[in-house]
């Protein structure tokens, strides 16, 4: 039997009550009374008119508020209820050829601020808020429940230029050149200074649609990181990919992917550079591509940077147009949450019509499906992947 509630209840403006009814598990700082603390990490009830639900207090987040239950207070039962039920719609979505994927997507499956991806035989747990700190030992304990791990670590998120840094939290640490499977491809993952946690899982589906439509092409891959966007297009039989990305490490990673996977690499370049000014010198020599795939970092961190993160999509985008042969497909991706599907749309639009041609849109897509959204959270979609045929202007 679950014992009585006895932490600390909060009444939130009744204003609230529709959004959370409906299933956003956010409350900002703004609309909890100002008087109220509590150490991060404890749980409070909170009322809103007839609604109330079980919430984790943060004491320096702007999301003052990440609510969870409507029942009960979480305790370890409950969540490895959470787990088990991510589990089980992991396995009903992904194939066994694919060994890389995010089990717990935070809010999508009902545990805000919290993920964890696995890598084969290892899960990586991050979490993005001090207060979500207790949750991790119930985690670790239903994931050795749960699946086959030989390790369990946390990345840790990374402040102030520094570096992350991976914890043991159960088993062992991972091997550095640690291999795994997407759709049949090989990818070596680096867990310990990747991006991310190792690789862009969202991206998954959307390098199998595109790669299927490279074919005997020219294809560019901007900001290409390890590759995997490239792997695909050389699996189809592209006839040359060009990846470009800033650092030499992921171009290296790149090269070695596609020997992983018995890919030739004399047909393939794979350069560390500037990508501005790798197109503007591809601009200037007429060098043209067939596909680009122009996936760029998050060009935003808060509200305030949107403008300035729109006004990069739109010249990044303006440039890798430019160097698009008439006819070809144009593949765009941001993953900054500060920008809107339609904003994002309006941005190739203003980049089209800077680069000469019209965008016809035959593919709008985000996340792959490991990564569910909540009906009530439209917050939750953050990646944007739209692919285009570019013609000149008539």
């Amino acid at each position: 039997m679950t014992a009585p509630f006895s932490g600390p209840t909060l009444e939130l403006p009744p204003q609230l009550k529709r959004g959370l009814a409906a299933g956003h598990p956010w409350v900002y700082r703004d609309h909890v009374p100002r008087a109220f603390s509590a150490a991060s990490g404890t749980w409070v009830k909170v009322r809103c008119g007839s609604y109330s639900a079980f919430a984790l207090w943060d004491e320096t987040s702007r999301i003052a508020l990440r609510l969870f239950s409507e029942q009960r207070a979480p305790d370890d039962v409950w969540l490895e209820e959470r787990v088990q039920s991510a589990r089980e719609l992991r396995r009903a979505l992904l194939g066994p050829d694919t060994s890389a994927y995010r089990l717990l997507y935070g809010e999508g499956d009902g545990i805000p601020g919290l993920t964890v991806d696995v890598y084969g035989p290892f899960a990586v747990i991050v979490t993005y808020a001090d207060s979500l700190e207790v949750l991790v030992p119930g985690v670790v304990k239903a994931l050795g429940k749960l699946l086959k791990l030989q390790g369990v670590l946390r990345r840790t998120r990374v402040k102030d230029g520094q570096a992350p840094r991976l914890e043991v939290l159960s088993g062992r640490t991972p091997p550095r050149d640690l291999i795994v499977s997407e759709h049949g491809l090989r990818l070596y993952v680096d867990m310990y200074q990747g991006q991310k946690t190792g690789l862009f899982l969202d991206h998954r589906e959307n390098r199998r649609f595109i790669g299927e439509a490279c074919a005997g092409k020219r294809v560019l891959n901007l900001f290409s990181y390890t590759g995997a966007f490239s792997l695909y297009a050389a699996r189809a039989g592209a006839a040359s990919v060009t990846s470009v990305d800033l650092s030499e490490p992921a171009a290296r990673a790149a090269r070695e992917n596609f020997e992983l996977n018995g890919l030739s690499t004399d047909e393939h370049e794979f350069l560390a550079e500037d990508v501005f000014e790798f197109l503007e010198r591809a601009r200037r020599a007429e060098r043209r591509y067939d596909v680009v795939i122009c996936d760029p970092p998050s060009f935003a961190n808060s509200r305030d940077q949107l403008k300035s993160a729109l006004r990069a999509y739109v010249r990044v985008n303006s440039a890798g147009l430019r160097v698009l042969e008439p006819g070809g497909i144009y593949a765009a991706a941001s993953c900054t949450s500060q920008v809107s599907p339609e904003a994002f749309r309006g941005v190739l639009a203003e980049a089209a019509c800077n680069a000469k041609r019209r965008l016809q849109i035959f593919h709008d897509a985000g996340h792959a499906a490991d990564h569910p959204i909540g009906m009530g959270h439209p917050e939750g979609r953050y990646l944007k992947f739209v692919a285009s045929r570019a013609i000149a202007i008539p």
